[in-house]
C-alpha cells in the first residue's frame, strides 16, 4: 500500500503577488477574510488553480475594490483569465498585464482607470491575449499602433465609453486572423472610417458610434461580408448606402444621426438576417450646432 503525498499549495511567489494587489487597495471587499498568510492561495475567494496548483483565474468582479491594479499580477505565470470589472479601481492599466505571456482574457471594464494604452514594440514576442475589455473607464490618448502587431490571437477588443482620440486602428485586421469584435463607441475618435477594415475578413461586430468620424463609408468595408452588427450612429458620416446590401450577414444596422444622403436602396430588403435597423435619417441640426437627433 502506497500513500499519496498531500497536494502542495500554491507557490510563495504567487501568494506574494496576490497579496501585493490586496495591500495596495483602499477598499478590499472583505477579501482579507480569506486572503491570509499561512493559507493556500488556491483556496482564496475569487482564485482558481489548476492541478499543478498554479493560479489560472482571478475573478473579482463587482467586489467594491478601490485603489490601483498591482503590476505584480503579471508575475502569475499561469494566469489565463483576469476579471476585475465593475469595481472602483483607479490609476493606470499596468503594462505587465497587457504584455503577459499567459493571459488570454483581460477584463477591467467599468472602473475608473486613467492614462493611456502603452505601445508594445513590434519586436515583442507574440502575446496570447484573445479578449481585451477596457470599456467604461476614463482612459485617454491615441490607441496604439504597434501593440496589435504582437497580439496575433486577438479576437475581441472593446474600448467603448472612454476618452480615446485619434483614428480607428486597423492593425489587428492584418495581425490577428481571428479578430472578430471591434467596439469603440462613445469616445472622441476622428477621421475617416479606415479602408484597412477591409482586411478584417472575419469581423462580426464593428461599433464606433458617438464619436467624431467623418467622410464616407469606404468601399472596402462592404467587402467584409462576415459583418453581423454595424453600429456607427451619431458621427459626421456622409454619402450614400448603395452597397449596403453586400453585407449579406447583417443582423443589426444603426447609422442614425449622421449626414448620409440619397435613397435607402431597395436591395436592403434582401438582407434576410436583418432584425434591427436603427435610424438612417439625417440629424436635425448641422454638425456644428447639433445637440439632438431624429
Amino acid at each position: 500500500v502506497s500513500l499519496v503525498s498531500p497536494t502542495s499549495s500554491c507557490t510563495e511567489q504567487e501568494k506574494s503577488s496576490l497579496l501585493q494587489l490586496l495591500a495596495g487597495l483602499s477598499q478590499d471587499g472583505d477579501l482579507t477574510t480569506s486572503w491570509r498568510h499561512g493559507t493556500d492561495c488556491c483556496t482564496w475567494e475569487g482564485i482558481t488553480c489548476n492541478q499543478d496548483r498554479k493560479v489560472t483565474d482571478v475573478s473579482l468582479a463587482s467586489r467594491g475594490l478601490e485603489g490601483p491594479i498591482s503590476p505584480f499580477l503579471g508575475n502569475l505565470t499561469g494566469l489565463l483569465r483576469l476579471n476585475l470589472s465593475r469595481n472602483l479601481l483607479s490609476g493606470g492599466l499596468p503594462l505587465e498585464l497587457v504584455s503577459s505571456s499567459s493571459i488570454l482574457v483581460l477584463d477591467i471594464s467599468f472602473n475608473r482607470l486613467t492614462g493611456g494604452l502603452s505601445e508594445l514594440p513590434s519586436s515583442t514576442p507574440a502575446r496570447p491575449l484573445q479578449v481585451l475589455n477596457i470599456s467604461s473607464n476614463l482612459l485617454t490618448g491615441i490607441l496604439p499602433s504597434t501593440t496589435w502587431e504582437v497580439m496575433k490571437s486577438l479576437v475581441v477588443f472593446n474600448a467603448s465609453s472612454n476618452r480615446f482620440t485619434g483614428q480607428i486602428p486597423t492593425t489587428p485586421c492584418v495581425s490577428a486572423p481571428s479578430f472578430a469584435v471591434l467596439e469603440l463607441s462613445f469616445n472622441q475618435l476622428s477621421g475617416n472610417i479606415p479602408s484597412g477594415l477591409g482586411n478584417c475578413s472575419v469581423l462580426k461586430l464593428l461599433g464606433a458610434g458617438y464619436n467624431k468620424l467623418s467622410g464616407t463609408l469606404p468601399d472596402e468595408l462592404f467587402k467584409v461580408t462576415s459583418l453581423e452588427h454595424l453600429s456607427l450612429p451619431n458621427n459626421w458620416l456622409e454619402g450614400a448606402l448603395d452597397d449596403i446590401s453586400k453585407l449579406i450577414n447583417l443582423v443589426t444596422l444603426d447609422l442614425g444621426g449622421n449626414e448620409l444622403s440619397g435613397n435607402i436602396p431597395e436591395s436592403i430588403g434582401g438582407l434576410k438576417r436583418l432584425e434591427e435597423q436603427g435610424q438612417l435619417c439625417k440629424p436635425v441640426q448641422s454638425k456644428k450646432t447639433r445637440s439632438s437627433f431624429q
